[in-house]
């Protein structure tokens, strides 16, 4: 998981964000008006659900997890209309003999030394998937200047779209813990697994306080150490989910 000096810089970001909730929410039961009162009769964005100009897929979702609020920088064949997907699934699809999954992964992340087969990387991958969420409104596009050259960066912009991603993802490994991952969501399952190899999941971790933080990390710990052959091997299981996850866990 993280390192010593990643948890107690966690910790103080913990803490900040922990006093921010707590404030924020006294100023909510402070207000007490009439117009406060209907407002408690709405459902939340939450409960209302990702419209359709913000579904996001699992590859835009582990990127946006991955971006800080004020940051500037198969089993078918069949087309699945993400761009990015599509791509890999024509490689997979049109290469023979077939490649095991590890070597999928870092073929199409170009984590390969063989110059014959540099061709199957998948280009500008960050950058096709960042403008994909400006599309959908989550993130802009800026020009910034850094001396002798511009750069295209792309900060957030509608933080609601974040933050209803991590409220999905510690309510997953808390208030919805279900102790087995055959009965978790897959797709829910699939974005724990791939932020924590990016990288990513303490951004949705920092919020929390210290007890809940310890035991979200823990539950994770849990999934890390399942072995993926096993859990393979049991019933309604997805072979593809865990020859990802022994890929990225091994």
């Amino acid at each position: 998981m993280t390192s010593l000096t990643q948890r107690s810089s966690g910790l103080v970001q913990r803490r900040t964000e922990a006093s921010r909730n707590a404030a924020a929410a006294k100023e909510r039961e402070a207000g007490g008006g009439p117009e406060d009162e209907g407002r408690r009769d709405e459902p939340d964005d939450h409960d209302k659900g990702d419209s359709k100009e913000t579904r996001l897929t699992l590859m835009e979702e582990v990127l946006l997890l991955g971006l800080k609020d004020r940051e500037v920088i198969c089993k078918s064949d069949a087309p699945t209309g993400d761009v990015l997907l599509d791509e890999a699934l024509k490689h997979i699809k049109e290469t023979q003999p077939p490649e095991t999954v590890q070597n999928w992964i870092e073929l199409l992340s170009g984590e390969t030394w063989n110059p014959l087969k540099l061709h199957y990387q998948l280009r500008n991958v960050r950058e096709r998937l960042a403008k994909n969420l400006v599309e959908k409104g989550v993130l802009t596009t800026e020009k910034q200047n850094f001396l002798l050259f511009d750069m295209t960066t792309h900060p957030l912009t509608n933080n609601n779209v974040k933050q209803r991603l991590i409220k999905k993802v510690q309510e997953a490994v808390l208030d919805k813990w279900v102790n087995d991952p055959h009965r978790m969501e897959k797709r829910l399952l699939a974005l724990v697994y791939l932020a924590h190899a990016s990288d990513v999941l303490e951004n949705a971790f920092a919020p929390l306080l210290d007890e809940q933080y310890d035991l979200a990390t823990k539950r994770v710990r849990q999934l890390l150490d399942l072995d993926p052959e096993v859990e393979c091997m049991k019933a309604n299981m997805n072979e593809v989910l865990w020859a990802v996850v022994a890929a990225f866990t091994k």
